[in-house]
């Protein structure tokens, strides 16, 4: 191990920065994060120290670096573009025995400055020793998309209630299992989720010896199928179930990403072919949340969005049972963007309507006159097993036949496919292609921007994309 990891209390502690440029200027603002009084020592200043200097918030010590000027800092960097000036800023920090840090320079350096994630009082530091600072930032960064935006509010939360556990679970061991306990538990996430008024009562009602952990369902949007597009949230909830009901849209891929102890209970549908009926599937999200169980209720695209989700948390909700929802990429924008068709356009479209095409009365039931007005995209889901009627009726409430669209199967993955054709031949273009559910149908002028901005399965084209007779992929 190169160097010894620590964290320093800087807080009013005297520290100097040597030099005034844009390196100096990052140092400056870590250093008056931690509290710390700096002085810059530099002829010049750039635009971000000055107006720091302006504010009060550093002394600005002019002219050039000397050692006679150094004084007592707890601490030095030097942040210079002249490799002998920083060089004795070294020496002299060394003579004195003051820690130093040269920028770009480890082996001028008695300590260094990590990558850090700040979720203060939390923090993450990452250090390479020096050899790759980018590396160190890459982690950093991973760390970042990983790590909730709240996870400061639970390390004071926790800060909070340590006087009281320690009052009440008196022996060390039992008050290690407590934390541990806690912290991966429905409290925990009401504080992650902005809910501490709801996290101080049931860790109240934990410290009284009642039952704390209520269950809670998570119903997630998964997206269109590419993992990558799930949200940092789902992602979170994802790895905390302990059961999660999922659907056929949910891709093998997202759903490897769940919490692996989790049970896994397959609730899909298919058009007239429910594995399991709705009312059983609310049903039994109640149960399973009143065992005190974390359910992730895991749906394809966006749960509110043609994915019965408001009917789910109205059961939930009737129930008394706690819930939160987590959005995700709606079928619409995640395919139509992967097959490089943009739903709105200030040339083509000024609106996009979003409807089904297999609503639960099993018709349409819409005002076709609205669905035909010029520059506007429609993006109907679930309409591959009515689209020869679909086509027929919007020519006839007047869309021209040649009027451009295009049917998207599993949109987003791999295995995604796009027939581009016109109303008049777009039904019998998808009979030739064999496409099959899940599917996406856009009609609109965005479909004719296809051929210029598609940018996703290149490489399969041939496999991927089928034009009718007389259109244009």
């Amino acid at each position: 191990m190169g160097f010894y990891p620590v964290f320093l209390k800087l807080d009013a502690e005297p520290c100097t920065v040597v030099g005034g440029g844009a390196v100096a200027a990052r140092k400056v603002d870590g250093l008056l994060k931690a509290g710390a009084c700096v002085t810059v020592i530099a002829p010049q200043l750039n635009p971000t120290l000055l107006a720091l200097e302006a504010q009060g918030r550093i002394r600005w010590a002019v002219g050039d670096y000397s050692g006679q000027r150094l004084g007592t800092p707890s601490l030095v960097i030097a942040a210079t573009d002249d490799e002998a000036v920083n060089r004795t800023v070294h020496d002299d920090c060394r003579a004195r025995n003051i820690p130093v840090n040269v920028a770009d320079a480890p082996h001028l350096c008695t300590f260094i400055l990590p990558a850090v994630v700040d979720r203060s009082p939390v923090q993450i530091a990452i250090s390479s020793a020096g050899t790759s600072p980018i590396l160190a930032r890459r982690i950093k960064a991973h760390l970042e998309a990983w790590l909730p935006a709240r996870y400061g509010a639970l390390g004071r939360f926790a800060e909070r209630w340590r006087a009281q556990v320690r009052e009440r679970v008196t022996d060390p061991a039992d008050r290690r299992r407590w934390w541990e306990d806690t912290l991966d538990s429905p409290i925990a996430e009401r504080v992650l989720d902005g809910r501490e008024t709801e996290a101080d009562a049931l860790m109240d009602a934990a410290l009284s010896g009642e039952q704390p952990h209520r269950g809670e369902v998570y119903l997630v949007g998964a997206g269109p199928g590419d993992p990558d597009l799930l949200t940092f949230r789902a992602l979170r909830l994802m790895q905390q179930a302990d059961v999660v009901l999922y659907d056929r849209l949910v891709t093998p891929e997202i759903l490897e990403l769940v919490r692996k102890e989790a049970e896994r209970i397959y609730v899909g549908k298919a058009r007239s072919h429910h594995v399991v009926p709705q009312a059983q599937i609310n049903a039994q999200l109640v149960a399973l949340a009143r065992e005190g169980k974390r359910v992730l209720r895991l749906k394809g695209g966006d749960p509110f969005i043609f994915g019965r989700g408001g009917e789910e948390i109205d059961q939930l909700a009737a129930q008394g049972i706690p819930f939160q929802v987590v959005p995700g990429i709606t079928a619409a924008a995640g395919c139509a963007s992967y097959a490089g068709i943009p739903l709105t356009h200030r040339d083509h479209a000024h609106s996009c309507v979003f409807l089904t095409g297999h609503p639960k009365d099993a018709a349409l039931g819409v005002d076709w006159n609205t669905l035909t007005q010029p520059m506007q995209t429609l993006a109907i889901y679930m309409g591959l097993q009515g689209l020869e009627s679909i086509c027929a009726s919007l020519i006839a409430h007047g869309l021209p036949p040649h009027h451009p669209a295009a049917v998207i199967q599993q949109g987003s993955t791999p295995a995604q496919r796009v027939v581009v054709s016109d109303l008049a031949h777009l039904a019998e273009a998808v009979r030739a292609a064999a496409l099959k559910a899940p599917t996406l149908v856009i009609v609109g002028e965005v479909v004719r921007l296809r051929e210029k901005l598609r940018w996703y399965g290149l490489e399969n084209q041939s496999e991927n994309a089928f034009t009718a007779p007389g259109t244009r992929a």
